[in-house]
């Protein structure tokens, strides 16, 4: 099974991932493209949700609750945080554009212990981290300290012509207090549009060894392994990040060889 999802060009519905079709345990994610006065029903199930609006305004209502003007950016190149909306599982959702809107909608199980709300983009935390060509700002939307049952959502901006998801880290085996299990996702953007970047997927034994080229509104697939991102020159990259799985914390492990990409000796002098 390929672990790319192309998305469906020009249509509303770009991007739907469940559970069966990506072949694991735990995440979902949708992308709907919605005209100004669209609206999109949706239902929770036994699933927790969080929408996130990546480009453009909404107006959320819950069967116990409404979030109405929600949004402040037009494009995530923008890179200002964005709006989301957390909705525990048994719930129905009517979201309504309030002007062109990109949403994704993120899925894992829930357990139904948190009510809805609003994720503002002051509540977000933003981080910048590395150096030299390997630099990105984070935008912590869901992070494992935000209250959740089992989502972690974040979004991370590179660069033209430098790298991400690097060195190669992973979260595939548990070791208590060292690394957890978590799926993920990656929903990639590219300003311009027309751009690509590299992404591989590969484990220590290479059982899973993958290169992909995502282009706008494709989706990777991590169900395991290592899964660092290249932006090539002259294309600046976006991606929104779901992980989820039986610990609800990120602890991963890097890979040996590439490790001192965070040490004094990068940059090289």
């Amino acid at each position: 099974m390929s672990l790319l999802a192309k998305a469906q060009r020009d249509a509303r519905h770009l991007q739907h991932i469940t559970p069966e079709s990506a072949g694991w345990r735990y995440i979902g994610f949708d992308v709907w493209m919605l005209k100004q006065g669209e609206t999109v029903t949706l239902e929770s199930g036994d699933r927790e949700l969080c929408l996130v609006l990546v480009a453009g305004f909404a107006s959320v209502k819950t069967r116990h609750a409404e979030f109405p003007g929600l949004g402040g950016r037009m494009s995530p190149f923008e890179r200002t945080p964005p709006w989301s909306v957390y909705v525990p599982p048994q719930e129905r959702v009517e979201v309504t554009a309030d002007s062109d809107l990109e949403l994704a909608v993120c899925s894992a199980p829930g357990k139904g212990t948190l009510p809805a709300r609003v994720i503002t983009p002051e509540e977000v935390g933003v981080e910048h981290r590395g150096k030299g060509r390997n630099q990105r700002l984070v935008h912590n939307i869901l992070p494992d300290s935000g209250e959740a049952d089992c989502l972690l959502v974040v979004e991370v901006y590179t660069d033209e012509g430098a790298t991400s998801s690097w060195p190669a880290h992973k979260h595939d085996t548990p070791v208590p207090g060292k690394e957890t299990q978590l799926e993920e996702t990656y929903y990639h953007r590219f300003d311009p549009s027309q751009g690509f970047a590299f992404q591989r997927v590969y484990t220590d034994d290479r059982s899973l060894d993958a290169c992909m080229a995502p282009y706008n509104h494709d989706v990777v697939m991590v169900p395991r392994g290592y899964h660092p991102v290249a932006a090539v020159a002259g294309y600046d990259s976006y991606y929104l990040n779901v992980m989820a799985g039986p610990d609800r914390k990120w602890l991963f492990t890097w890979e040996e060889d590439h490790a001192w990409i965070n040490s004094d000796d990068y940059p090289r002098r």
